[in-house]
């Protein structure tokens, strides 16, 4: 990421971004971290991730299961619910519409 994306942008839409990865592949937290690396969101703290994941988990959007890891010690990994499927799925929608206004704005129209 060139510059950092402001703060309060980012937690608006780092819920729909980790549901669409986790509709994608199932991680675990740290995986979920790397690839919002490799996506380019490259300064979002553990400290946003873990604490979204459980409140995630909270609404039952996802669900954390314990599984053993080939790497080390078994790992919490998560899989998005139908619940889940649907918030990201309002998710696309709202983030295709705001995108569709800020581009006109952007763009003069």
């Amino acid at each position: 990421m060139q510059r950092d994306i402001s703060s309060q942008i980012l937690k608006g839409i780092l819920q729909g971004v980790m549901l669409t990865i986790l509709e994608k592949n199932v991680e675990y937290g740290y995986s979920l971290s790397k690839k919002l690396d490799d996506y380019g969101l490259t300064n979002v703290p553990k400290g946003t991730i873990y604490p979204l994941l459980a409140s995630m988990e909270k609404k039952k959007l996802i669900e954390g299961r314990m599984q053993e890891s080939p790497d080390g010690p078994a790992r919490k990994y998560y899989y998005l619910t139908p619940a889940g499927q649907q918030v990201k799925l309002e998710f696309q929608q709202e983030w295709q519409q705001l995108e569709e206004v800020v581009n006109k704005v952007l763009g003069g129209e």
